[in-house]
């Protein structure tokens, strides 16, 4: 993990200072802010501020359901009533605000949600470390042959070692002839804006990124599922343990209904009726193509 001194400087002042307050704080988030909590090779993420708790969420529910209902319903068993049915809008009474340092080719996939405020390291401003991201052996696939947007078995021996080699030579040699460009012997370089078109995506950007729980939820649904690319699933996950300790209700709720739960179509819900009467179903018969069978099947760990 690579914090600047300044960073490290920052966090240290940071959490030397304390504030009293009269808003809702949550210890588990306390101990959490500022902190780097270190993803891939060089990333992280840290909690800047958080609003909101459990409690947020089940005050603003009852605002439409009226009055006695929290003697009816205690916070948990309304919490996952909201999630069940997915009531979005007391979700959104939380909001947390992180710093992020990721590598460029993940920040392209991490922008696609849209629902969130981003104000991202300018590169026209100022210029980029020499920090890329290089996959552990670990991480290094082959193309899959069933999913053309996924990974297949992993590479081994010459041709891994070939492919690490070439990742870090193209990277140091496109961050030397950016240093280049910037920079010509004292006169004025090239500028900034247009160097840095130079360099690969694998090269770290950082950011403040601040959004509101329900759309977070949604985010970490999509990016921490078991098939999401592997270098977003990273930081999902360093995200998933961050909101368990803000709002360990909602969260619990979140891991049931979202994470762990499935989402069957009209026909997939038919053929579970007609197994629970004992009849043999097969795909040719469930109404379902070749796909979704196979999908339906891994629901039902079937396959």
């Amino acid at each position: 993990m690579s914090l600047t001194p300044e960073q490290r400087a920052e966090i240290d002042d940071l959490r030397s200072q304390e504030h009293t307050t009269l808003r809702a704080t949550v210890a588990g988030m306390e101990a959490h802010l500022y902190k780097a909590h270190e993803v891939l090779d060089h990333g992280f993420i840290r909690v800047i501020d958080y609003m909101g708790d459990d409690a947020a969420i089940c005050q603003a529910a009852r605002v439409s359901y009226g009055k006695g209902t929290k003697s009816v319903q205690n916070d948990a068993g309304l919490i996952r009533y909201l999630m069940r049915h997915w009531h979005s809008t007391p979700f959104e009474m939380c909001e947390i605000k992180l710093h992020v340092k990721l590598p460029v080719f993940v920040a392209r996939q991490w922008i696609r949600h849209r629902t969130a405020n981003v104000n991202e390291y300018s590169a026209r401003y100022s210029i980029l470390d020499r920090e890329f991201y290089i996959p552990a052996p670990e991480h290094i696939n082959a193309q899959s042959v069933v999913n053309n947007q996924g990974r297949g078995g992993v590479l081994e021996g010459e041709e891994a070692a070939r492919v690490l080699e070439i990742l870090k030579a193209d990277s140091n040699r496109c961050y030397d002839n950016y240093e280049q460009m910037i920079s010509q012997d004292g006169q004025d370089g090239l500028a900034r804006e247009l160097a840095r078109m130079n360099l690969p995506a694998n090269v770290y950007t950082q950011w403040y990124w601040k959004v509101d729980l329900h759309n977070l939820f949604h985010f970490l649904r999509l990016r921490a599922d078991a098939h999401a690319q592997y270098e977003i699933r990273v930081y999902a996950d360093a995200i998933c343990s961050v909101v368990a300790d803000w709002v360990p209700a909602a969260y619990g709720a979140f891991e049931d209904y979202r994470l762990g739960g499935a989402t069957l179509s009209g026909k997939a819900l038919d053929c579970i009726k007609r197994m629970l009467k004992g009849e043999e179903v097969t795909q040719e018969t469930s109404g379902m193509s070749v796909g979704e069978w196979r999908e339906f099947e891994g629901v039902l760990d079937r396959s």
